[in-house]
């Protein structure tokens, strides 16, 4: 690749991270937009005729351990409770090491 291509590639990457910071900018605004109507409206659910939203407190309560395990580790536990947003889309929990393992 020559210097030109390189530099041509490497504007198109910036441009491309820049464009996506600002899609994620505008997800988050209109997530946050949903959000506040559902709370006002005293919902935790949204159903239309091509989506359902569902937002809504979730505690979970987790067995950490840690990924090398010997005799003298030991376990412990953590709680949570958060409000996940589901837009339709399977919810990943983020304390959840099952598919990371």
């Amino acid at each position: 690749m020559s210097n030109t291509e390189l530099s041509a590639t490497i504007r198109e990457l910036r441009e491309l991270r820049r464009m996506a910071d600002e899609l994620a900018a505008e997800i988050e605004t209109l997530t946050d937009a949903v959000k506040e109507h559902m709370t006002a409206a005293g919902v935790d659910t949204l159903a239309g005729t091509d989506y359902k939203v569902t937002w809504r407190d979730v505690s979970s309560r987790r067995l950490l351990t840690p990924r090398r395990s010997n005799a003298t580790t030991r376990n412990c536990t953590a709680s949570t409770a958060a409000k996940p947003f589901r837009n339709g889309l399977p919810w990943r929990d983020p304390l959840d090491n099952s598919a990371r393992m």
